[in-house]
């Protein structure tokens, strides 16, 4: 594993060293990327059938639990064992997004982005792979903070202990007495994590005044720890096996927070907002674990929100959680172009409300997938416009594109033609326009590093 030649002190720790393993050469793939419908390719984009529009209520919480490495096949996507019974349950009472996309493929530029609500290219932040962001970028939650919103949130790995990440939070606080390794996570964390949020939640305080609430759950990252004495699984010998029975853990005490929202005044005027900060790999292109690449299989992830008054429906047009901070602003009633102390928001993602109070069918549009050089992997960005998705390798942004309709495990790259002439304009187009900061910490030095344990561009 790669995660061992990072020492500590230059790498601040984070839950996703190891993402990269390379596969060995008899490992199957069990599964690809999220299944795709019956016949093999991907649905032209549609949306389920509509019922009347409805539109959420004023004066709501907004409660996000997303789930470490949680990939987008699952139960309520066709996956066929039956994993996860509370999230399939609660799928079935939200606006679910069958093609959501994280913004990275590792946890510190997915996350970083989600609370930014932008790229983490455009962020200010150190350039180590266990990125630590500066204090000068804006996050969403300072922006509800200042707007008198209560905001809380708790965490189960030593990463996100001095990320940067508790800028905006009245409530910032670790699971206690966490192992911390910076190549896996050996911990079992979700009966603590979960006692945890449902302390916070219980602060009489929330009968009255409005609050945002985020809790990103670890368990189904690796290692994949066995919890046959807990009466799951073992669902059999594979890493998928394994991988599989720690949702089913992580599902069932989600089950127990999701009893404790509902029971409580506020429940019925909460969102809940259910997502993954990325994928994970089991053999496909020789990987196992997450990182350093964006193949579907690592930055699908499951998106759905239960939102009181919106009818459940399910939206087919590629999304991702760069919209979800718009999306929270405009359902507290929060203005997102409002400025705090810092600056303000810049956001970058689009909110999605409008598509489930309108009958109208969700626009197209592009999703940008974005991988920053770091300490220790080459950059790597990608849009996804429609079927089609073309990736940018390196430096030099060599291109390749895939026919996710016909090739949706991306074995056959495209390198020519018309189709590819056509996304590599719209691709230089896009680039032109997105921001880049420089790593105010991991230097030129640092990033050639990584350009050389890469290979340079594909």
């Amino acid at each position: 594993m790669l995660a061992a030649s990072i020492p500590l002190a230059v790498a601040a720790a984070s839950c996703d060293r190891s993402q990269g393993r390379s596969a060995p050469a008899s490992s199957a793939s069990p599964i690809a990327s999220a299944p795709p419908p019956a016949d093999g390719g991907i649905a032209e984009a549609s949306t389920s059938a509509a019922l009347p529009p409805s539109a959420p209520p004023a004066d709501l919480n907004v409660l996000v639990l997303s789930i470490d490495s949680l990939r987008a096949d699952m139960p309520w996507s066709g996956y066929p064992r039956a994993i996860a019974p509370r999230l399939t349950e609660l799928e079935k009472r939200a606006v679910s997004y069958t093609r959501a996309y994280a913004i990275s493929s590792y946890t510190s530029m997915s996350l970083g982005g989600f609370l930014g609500g932008k790229l983490p290219s455009g962020m200010k932040r150190s350039g180590f792979f266990f990125g630590k962001y500066a204090p000068e970028n804006v996050l969403f939650p300072e922006v509800l903070q200042a707007s008198g919103v209560r905001t809380i949130t708790a965490h189960a790995h030593g990463y996100f202990k001095g990320a940067g990440f508790e800028q905006g939070f009245d409530h910032y606080e670790l699971v206690p007495n966490i192992v911390f390794r910076n190549d896996t996570d050996p911990n079992v964390t979700s009966p603590e994590h979960v006692a945890l949020a449902m302390k916070l939640l219980s602060d009489p305080a929330l009968d009255e005044k409005k609050f945002f609430a985020w809790f990103h759950f670890l368990d189904p990252h690796d290692v994949y720890v066995a919890h046959d004495k807990d009466g799951i699984g073992p669902y059999g010998p594979t890493p998928r096996d394994k991988y599989d029975a720690e949702v089913t853990f992580t599902d069932r005490h989600l089950g127990t927070l999701l009893d404790f929202v509902d029971a409580k005044p506020w429940g019925k005027r909460t969102v809940i907002v259910v997502t993954a900060d990325h994928g994970e790999a089991f053999g496909e292109h020789g990987q196992f674990a997450h990182g350093f690449e964006l193949w579907e299989n690592l930055v699908r992830v499951p998106m759905f929100l239960v939102v009181p008054g919106v009818a459940p429906k399910r939206i087919d047009v590629p999304r991702s959680t760069l919209d979800l901070a718009p999306t929270i602003l405009e359902l507290m009633g929060v203005d997102a172009k409002a400025t705090t102390d810092g600056g303000a928001l810049g956001l970058e993602g689009k909110s999605l409300v409008s598509e489930w109070t309108s009958s109208s069918a969700p626009e197209e549009r592009d999703v940008v997938l974005d991988l920053p050089m770091t300490s220790d992997n080459d950059k790597r960005r990608a849009i996804v416009h429609g079927t089609w998705k073309i990736i940018a390798y390196g430096k030099e942004e060599t291109l390749r594109l895939y026919d996710l309709a016909a090739d949706p495990e991306e074995k056959n790259a495209i390198t020519r033609g018309e189709q590819f002439d056509a996304m590599a304009a719209r691709y230089r187009q896009l680039a032109k326009n997105i921001r880049e900061v420089a790593p105010y910490a991991c230097g030129v030095t640092c990033l050639n590093r990584a350009y050389v344990k890469a290979g340079g561009a594909k």
